[in-house]
Parts: C-alpha cells; sequence; structure tokens
C-alpha cells in the first residue's frame, strides 16, 4: 500500500466516477428522484434532503451541511479510512451508466405522473 497516492490518481477517482452512480449502484445507497432532482439518503445523518451536482461530481446533505466527493462517500459508507476507500474506488472496473439513466429516468416518469 503506498504512503502517497499520485495527485492524478485521486482527482481521476474524484472526477471519472459519477457520484450518482457511485450512489446507486456502487454504493447502494437508498436514492430517489424529487422535484426533477436525484437525491440519496445520506450516510451521516439518515436524510434526503441531499443533493448531487453532475457539473462538480459532488454530493451536497442540506440536513447535516455536509459536503461529499466519491472519496468521502466512500469512507463514509464502506467506513473506511482514506487509504481503504481509494483502493476501492480504484477496483471499480466497470460501470453500466446505461442501466443507471434508465432507472433514473424510469423513477422520474413515475413521480411526474403521480
Amino acid at each position: 500500500m503506498p504512503n502517497r497516492y499520485a495527485k492524478q490518481t485521486l482527482r481521476r477517482l474524484r472526477n471519472d466516477i459519477p457520484i450518482a452512480i457511485l450512489i446507486a449502484d456502487i454504493l447502494e445507497l437508498p436514492w430517489k428522484t424529487a422535484e426533477g432532482y436525484f437525491r440519496f439518503l445520506c450516510p451521516r445523518c439518515g436524510g434526503f434532503d441531499t443533493a448531487t451536482n453532475p457539473k462538480t461530481n459532488l454530493a451536497r446533505c442540506f440536513a447535516c451541511q455536509k459536503n461529499f466527493n466519491t472519496i468521502d462517500l466512500a469512507m463514509t459508507v464502506n467506513k473506511q479510512n482514506f487509504r481503504q476507500a481509494v483502493q476501492f474506488l480504484q477496483g471499480i472496473r466497470k460501470v453500466d451508466a446505461k442501466q443507471l439513466c434508465a432507472r433514473i429516468a424510469a423513477a422520474m416518469a413515475t413521480q411526474s405522473q403521480r
């Protein structure tokens, strides 16, 4: 296990793994769409007063005021330290983005019909 990780490695882990895919498909946190936004169950406070920003690839819980990047989420959900979370994220090989997009679209369509 290295003592330090290259800046490029950490940048790639923070930016190249879509936060919504990490939440829904990899960490398998409960999620829903509300008012057109992807919401997830905050691993710290358990609230759904959350949002993700695909432009910055960050997530935020407005209830506990915590911002998350992909490494922070892996650390919190898996109860890992920084090194363990980086290794976990490096182990992700393939994410089925089409499947997640289809699930989100179906959830949004169901919500708009209510």
